[in-house]
C-alpha cells in the first residue's frame, strides 16, 4: 500500500471514464493508475517500478496508449466539470488564466531550447486554468519560443476543443499582436493583469495568484521537477495526470 494509491472513492470517480475493452482485461486498471501515480509522485524510472505493481512494460503501454488516445485529457475535463458543478459553477468555464513555466530538460534529449530571459535550457509548460485553478489545457514547447507565440498554441487548442470561453487573463508577456489575433480569430477578449497588484504592499493580483498556485501544485510531483520526457506529448500527459490526481484529492 502506497501513499499514492487511489482510495475507493477516488477510483469510483474515474472508473467509468476509462475506455472499455471488448475482451476481458487480465490486469486491474486501478493498479495501472496506482502505478502511474507512483511514477508521477516519486519520479522513478519506469523500469524501477516496485514489483508489487504490474510489469513496467504494461504500465508504460497503457500510459502511451491513453496519452495518444487523449484519455487523460478526457478524464481531466470530466473531473473539472464535476468539481465546478459541486462548487455551484457552470460546468464549462467562460474565463481562463494563462501562463508559462520554463523548466530544465535532462540528457535524454527531445525538442528543447533556451529561455534567454530566465537562462534555462529546456521547455516551457504553457497552461490555461479556470478560475478555480483547475487545468483546462496545457501545451509543451521549446523554451526559446516567446510567450505570445506559445500562447497562440494554447488558444488554438481552446478554440478547437472548448466551448463557452469568452475571456482570457494573462501577464504582460502577452501584450501586442496576440491580443488582436485572439479577438479576430476566436473572439476572445484578452485582459493583461500585472503580477503585483499593489507594489507598496507586494500583493499579488488575484487572477495571477490562481495560475501561480497551480504551478505550485506541480511541486507535489517529483516527475515534474524537471521535464524528464523525450516526447512533448508525454510531458503534456504527465501534467494532465498531475491535474487528475490533484482534483481527485478533493473528493
Amino acid at each position: 500500500m502506497y501513499e499514492t494509491n487511489l482510495s475507493d472513492t477516488q477510483w469510483q470517480g474515474i472508473k467509468k471514464l476509462i475506455p472499455q475493452m471488448e475482451r476481458k482485461r487480465k490486469h486491474d486498471m486501478r493498479r495501472i493508475f496506482d502505478a502511474l501515480f507512483y511514477v508521477l509522485k516519486t519520479g522513478c524510472h519506469w523500469r524501477m517500478l516496485p514489483y508489487d505493481f504490474p510489469k513496467w512494460q504494461l504500465v508504460y503501454y497503457y500510459f502511451a496508449k491513453w496519452r495518444d488516445e487523449e484519455v487523460f485529457v478526457y478524464v481531466n475535463d470530466m473531473l473539472r466539470e464535476k468539481i465546478r458543478t459541486v462548487n455551484k459553477k457552470l460546468p464549462q468555464c467562460t474565463a481562463v488564466i494563462i501562463d508559462s513555466q520554463s523548466v530544465k530538460t535532462t540528457r535524454r534529449g527531445g525538442l528543447r531550447g533556451i529561455d534567454g530571459n530566465k537562462k534555462i535550457k529546456g521547455r516551457k509548460r504553457h497552461i490555461a486554468v479556470d478560475t478555480m485553478g483547475n487545468i483546462v489545457t496545457n501545451i509543451i514547447h521549446p523554451a526559446n519560443i516567446h510567450d505570445s507565440d506559445g500562447a497562440t498554441l494554447v488558444v488554438k487548442e481552446l478554440g478547437e476543443n472548448m466551448h463557452g470561453i469568452k475571456h482570457i487573463f494573462g501577464d504582460g508577456g502577452y501584450r501586442g499582436k496576440f491580443i488582436h489575433w485572439a479577438k479576430e480569430k476566436y473572439n476572445y477578449t484578452v485582459q493583461i493583469v500585472s503580477k503585483i497588484k499593489q507594489e507598496s504592499q507586494r500583493k499579488v493580483s488575484p487572477k495571477r495568484w490562481i495560475v501561480e498556485r497551480t504551478f505550485s501544485w506541480f511541486e507535489n510531483f517529483r516527475r515534474l521537477s524537471k521535464d524528464f520526457e523525450y516526447l512533448l506529448e508525454s510531458s503534456q500527459a504527465m501534467i494532465y495526470l498531475a491535474s487528475i490526481k490533484t482534483m481527485l484529492n478533493k473528493f
